[in-house]
């Protein structure tokens, strides 16, 4: 397996040595390297990316905002010379993060890290659909699909409300629901997906699901209608 990556750094100093780096390491395929976020956003746009070797520090759009801009975000490893970030660059499911000189051995000791939470990741897709991990309180934690009662938007997080508990997960709707089975699973408001299996009863304006009411939108009910006829 090789991991596709991408470098964004407004060091040419930086990128030239993580690029020297990545050219060492026979996991990697550089695919591009980006002077600024801007750059960076605009220039991966039709890429398959594995993975980005990611500055925080750079003018006009930083690596966290340029991380928020992006619907499916690839494994992160940070690169910064500050070690001030690093709580909140586990807020963003970072894979690593490296603080500046870069020595070759930690370099490649996060690599490894990459390289074994895609081997994992392409694991449970093929052995295992019937569960997701999702990143709640800083800890991955594995979620069967038939304990998924619904989504919920909260602003920049979901709350996945699962049979014993509701877990607060950072992540878009758009991109959650990526990540769910269309048979099973349907947006039926632009705060709220449901498991069409777990709905009990539904009207015009709410779907029941046990003792909770959830909002309905009018121009979902015939979608709601035809999947739980089809399903």
């Amino acid at each position: 397996m090789v991991l596709n990556c991408i470098v964004v750094d407004d060091s040419a100093i930086q990128r030239l040595s993580l690029i020297k780096l990545i050219e060492s390491n026979i996991n990697l395929n550089l695919v591009a390297e980006y002077k600024n976020a801007l750059e960076a956003k605009n220039g991966i746009a039709n890429k398959k990316i594995d993975l980005f070797f990611l500055d925080i520090e750079m003018p006009v759009l930083n690596g966290f905002e340029l991380l928020d801009s992006l619907s499916n975000k690839p494994q992160i490893i940070f690169v910064t010379g500050k070690s001030e970030y690093a709580l909140k660059a586990f807020d963003y499911d970072a894979t690593d993060y490296l603080k500046k000189p870069i020595e070759k051995d930690r370099f490649n000791q996060a690599v490894d890290k990459a390289m074994s939470n895609a081997k994992g990741l392409t694991e449970d897709n093929t052995n295992d659909s019937e569960h997701i991990f999702v990143k709640s309180n800083l800890k991955k934690r594995k979620v069967y699909l038939d304990e998924i009662k619904w989504i919920e938007a909260l602003g920049d997080y979901v709350k996945v409300v699962i049979n014993d508990a509701s877990l607060v997960v950072l992540s878009t709707m758009k991109a959650f629901e990526k990540e769910l089975p269309e048979d099973n699973f349907l947006r039926i408001h632009k705060s709220y997906i449901v498991n069409l299996k777990k709905i009990d009863r539904f009207d015009s304006k709410h779907v029941e699901i046990g003792q909770e009411l959830i909002p309905l939108s009018r121009n979902k009910k015939s979608l709601l209608t035809e999947a739980l006829n089809n399903h």
